[in-house]
């Protein structure tokens, strides 16, 4: 089996994500040539969907029933490990991170928040997952179970999410001190 090896992929992926926005940022003449947006206030109400998980495929993503259809959804901004399944080998923590979602989500109404882009090329939704007034993104990033894993444009939370990863980091939360790093 293969073991993820979370640090030095997503550091060299999270560095270069963030020097490509802030090219893209200082060559838009609407943002001032300055620095990286920070992250937007919470969408107001209205903006938002509320929609119910029916599953729990992994860490990082769900399916939901959204207006009567069932949807699988990708959480925005992170990655958790893999765990086993018909095309992955289980990565350390893999099981435990698919566990902590489906703990917290399954059969539970939610609400969806979406950012610029609407959906990946696996044709899944892409989506922050709100519950009980908290970004779920940000709570799985902060218990250890996942690692940062933004692509632009969708980078609305991106300074909530590098926090939260590097307080995970800090308190050797989750895969940070169970999972070999070289």
């Amino acid at each position: 089996m293969l073991e993820r090896k979370p640090c030095r992929l997503r550091t060299l992926q999270v560095a270069l994500a963030t020097a490509l926005l802030t090219v893209s940022c200082a060559l838009d003449p609407s943002s001032g040539g300055s620095s990286v947006e920070g992250p937007k206030p919470p969408a107001a109400s209205g903006t938002r969907t509320t929609v119910v998980v029916v599953h729990v495929t992994d860490g990082d993503t769900i399916r939901v029933d959204l207006r009567g259809e069932e949807t699988s959804v990708r959480l925005i901004g992170i990655d958790t490990p893999e765990k086993d399944g018909p095309y992955t080998d289980e990565e350390c923590w893999g099981e435990r991170a698919s566990r902590f979602t489906a703990d917290a989500l399954a059969g539970r109404r939610v609400e969806l928040e979406f950012d610029v882009e609407r959906t990946d090329r696996f044709d899944r939704t892409l989506a922050y997952v709100w519950l009980d007034d908290a970004l779920f993104n940000e709570h799985i990033l902060r218990q250890g179970y996942a690692v940062l894993a933004t692509f632009p444009p969708n980078v609305r939370y991106v300074d909530r999410f590098t926090a939260a990863e590097q307080q995970a980091r800090d308190e050797g939360a989750g895969l940070w001190a169970a999972c070999p790093t070289d």
